[in-house]
């Protein structure tokens, strides 16, 4: 039996109805970015291993657990996000599929070693570091908005050599740093093959990126066609509605 602390709460993991998910708005609850990266990363369906980094609560493996049949590993360096994984994996009998380590993705090469992985996938810290006291006194949502425990380049790093020749590596994040995101997966031998913009809605700029590239791959970079979120009356679009909940 699963049990819950403090604040936490179990919720139904959207589309996937047999799903549940153990979340807190105090520590940590997954965002629409964790959903789409989720949708969008290519996944091996039945040979090969995933490797997912900041996964918080685990919310993306839940997600690629249920389109590939591969094992999937999630790195969390916080603890209590790590001990949520943990239980969320109990939470829906997938301890034959998921494991989590609780550790800095910049060892995961010397502990995991390197190119073990065919699919990596992460929602980094968004934002550079702010000066102390403009932090959220959170300490758990700053380290998960913030880039206090990595930086861009440590992330891209570490997915580079984690990742085998020929893997691919998917990263959700601001489309003000495609720029920097396509200069660091060229610095460290991936090449971007796939990207799609996410806007609020048409007329609007685009808030969310989503990129994935290939380890020592060619160059040859496809942008997808933009994904809205919302329609002109302000509801979901149809689309999205079908990402987030199913058809």
């Amino acid at each position: 039996m699963v049990v819950l602390k403090g604040d936490e709460r179990i919720d139904f993991l959207l589309a996937e109805e047999n799903m549940r998910i153990i979340q807190s708005k105090e520590v940590f609850a997954f965002s629409i970015d964790a959903v789409l990266l989720a949708r969008f990363t290519s996944v091996p369906i039945t040979r090969g291993k995933i490797l997912d980094l900041c996964t918080g609560n685990g919310v993306i493996p839940l997600f690629l657990s249920r389109r590939s049949q591969v094992k999937i590993t999630g790195v969390e360096i916080q603890a209590r996000l790590y001990d949520m994984a943990v239980r969320n994996i109990q939470l829906n009998d997938l301890e034959n599929q998921l494991e989590m380590i609780h550790g800095d993705l910049k060892d995961m090469p010397a502990i995991l070693g390197n190119g073990k992985f065919d699919q990596i996938t992460c929602n980094p810290p968004y934002f550079p570091t702010p000066v102390t006291d403009k932090r959220n006194i959170n300490e758990h949502l700053a380290i998960a908005r913030h880039e206090i425990y990595c930086s861009l380049e440590d992330v891209i790093k570490a997915c580079s050599r984690l990742c085998k020749s020929g893997g691919k590596v998917s990263i959700v994040h601001r489309p003000g740093r495609m720029i920097d995101l396509i200069s660091l997966f060229r610095k460290y031998r991936l090449e971007p093959k796939r990207i799609q913009l996410v806007y609020p809605k048409k007329g609007k700029e685009a808030n969310v990126l989503l990129i994935e590239a290939a380890r020592d791959g060619k160059p040859d970079l496809k942008i997808l066609p933009p994904l809205y979120t919302h329609n002109e009356n302000g509801e979901y679009s149809r689309e999205f509605r079908e990402i987030l909940y199913g058809k």
